[in-house]
């Protein structure tokens, strides 16, 4: 798969499994988590919630090549216009929170992913904060 073969939506959907993938284990959280925000988020409006299962096969096998991390990585933000860069790190942060529980692993892919998307510490700062105080519990 080359890098103008994702679209815009497929790229979401792809850094978000990147970080579901990080730790190799997807919980149910993590999956219903991406499905929700994919049925429900304006910028998936017109993508077939039909797709989300044979896109993640396809991440699956990119994921498995010995460069699979950065290869999926570089091919998804590649594919995403950089107004969407924001929304990608906020949609990977949601992933990682929707167990409640950031793990070391999933921390590493979303350092890579702000790196990767070339985002000012300022402005990740301010999303991770507002994933952060939705994800709060009494």
């Amino acid at each position: 798969m080359t890098e103008s073969d994702l679209s815009p939506q497929e790229a979401l959907v792809y850094i978000m499994l990147l970080v579901s993938a990080a730790d190799r284990d997807m919980t149910d959280a993590e999956f219903i988590r991406i499905g929700t925000m994919v049925h429900n988020l304006p910028i998936f409006r017109d993508f077939d919630d039909e797709w989300l299962i044979p896109i993640a096969e396809r991440c699956a096998q990119e994921l498995d090549r010995d460069d699979g991390l950065d290869h999926v990585l570089a091919m998804s933000v590649a594919a995403l216009p950089e107004r969407l860069y924001e929304t990608a790190y906020a949609l990977s942060l949601e992933v990682a929170a929707a167990d409640l529980q950031v793990q070391e692993e999933e921390m590493r892919i979303l350092e890579m992913i702000r790196d990767g998307l070339d985002l000012d510490r300022l402005n990740a700062t301010a999303i991770e904060r507002g994933v952060r105080a939705r994800h709060m519990t009494v």
